[in-house]
């Protein structure tokens, strides 16, 4: 078992404190630091949040590296392995005090950080990218960018559920009645996306719609979205409440992040939804159309879909219970993505570091 120093986000409900708690239940010690806490103040608040975030956060990098440089001094275990969690704090000076403590450092992001949707966000992490001794994501494009960026070794993992964080409940009748609904859409309000006007085409087409999620107020359609929405982002059992509380759960994409899945696609039918989501490559190749999820490739096939679904309560739950033992069959928990991460490592200790470079993620 390993000493494992851990920079990422360690708020409850953050798919990082979520990954830090699967690597402990491996057996690990982990010892958490958190740079998003520590600058909170600075990455969170109005404008000098937007000026960071557009600017890769360069000006933050002094303040970053006195605060790893003491974190270190402080620490008396001495690390095996380094992992940081999504690293668009860290530029290159920073990888370096790091690299003072002489083990392997990985860099995990479940983000699209040389895509462009987030602009300069992920420029302090670009510049530092070759300094790592493996670079993980989880889309093709990204693997093969990072390694014309000059990483050295990339790994290329499906996104994960976590094995306790989404487990169901043993029972429907556990779930709150707030919680309970028709369709559900679980997600923030992207001003590009376009997810309000699909999901008023959803309800044009007489869906039942329940929306949870952040920002849905500034949407120009939220006049009529309004009296379907539920309430902000769910964490927690809530969350987990309103996947397996939906008879069916939609799954929609980020076309700015180039996704061909998303951490729901894997979330949902564990916690016992039903996955209803956009036809892709990726999808596909998870789960059965028609047998394990569904899918639709635009908002009219969707909303056929949905009301074909919700008038068939046999075939909803043979689908829902299907793709619970398929995803399940994946082998992509957090557990296990995080074991064949650590592994890489924890084989070769006592050797040079020979990481294979992937090209198909392990499902």
């Amino acid at each position: 078992m390993a000493n494992i120093l851990y920079l990422g986000a360690s708020s409850a409900g953050s798919t990082s404190l979520h990954r830090a708690n699967a690597i402990k239940r491996l057996g690990h010690t982990v010892i958490i630091k958190d740079p998003f806490s520590e600058f909170g103040s600075d990455i969170i608040s109005r404008w000098p949040g937007a000026i960071h975030f557009r600017t890769g956060y360069i000006f933050l990098q002094r303040k970053i590296q006195k605060w790893l440089a003491a974190e270190l001094a402080r620490e008396v275990i001495k690390p095996d392995l380094i992992w940081i969690d999504m690293g668009e704090l860290f530029g290159p000076a920073s990888l370096n005090i790091l690299k003072r403590m002489n083990c392997p450092i990985v860099l995990y992001n479940v983000d699209d950080p040389t895509g462009k949707r987030d602009g300069q966000r992920f420029a302090s992490l670009i510049r530092a990218i070759s300094l790592y001794d493996l670079v993980v994501v989880v889309r093709k494009e990204t693997a093969s960018e990072c390694r014309a960026l000059g990483a050295k070794n990339v790994m290329l993992v499906c996104r994960s559920y976590d094995e306790v964080e989404h487990r169901p409940f043993k029972t429907v009748d556990e779930i709150p009645k707030e919680f309970r609904s028709d369709v559900a859409f679980i997600g923030t309000w992207m001003r590009h996306e376009k997810r309000d006007e699909f999901l008023l085409e959803l309800i044009s087409q007489g869906v039942p719609v329940s929306i949870w999620g952040d920002r849905w107020n500034k949407s120009p359609h939220f006049a009529t979205l309004g009296a379907y929405w539920r309430g902000n982002a769910l964490r927690g059992r809530e969350y987990v409440a309103a996947m397996q509380g939906a008879k069916i759960c939609l799954g929609l994409l980020s076309k700015g992040n180039r996704d061909l899945h998303t951490t729901r696609s894997l979330e949902t039918p564990f916690a016992g939804g039903l996955f209803c989501a956009e036809r892709t490559i990726e999808h596909q190749e998870m789960y059965k159309e028609g047998v394990e999820a569904v899918y639709w490739s635009d908002a009219a096939e969707c909303a056929r879909q949905c009301n074909m679904l919700l008038s068939n309560d046999t075939l909803r739950e043979q689908i829902r219970a299907a793709g619970m033992l398929r995803v399940r069959s994946l082998n992509v928990g957090n557990e296990e993505v995080c074991r064949r991460i650590l592994d890489a490592f924890l084989r070769q200790k006592t050797n040079s570091l020979d990481l294979q470079n992937q090209d198909q993620p392990e499902m």
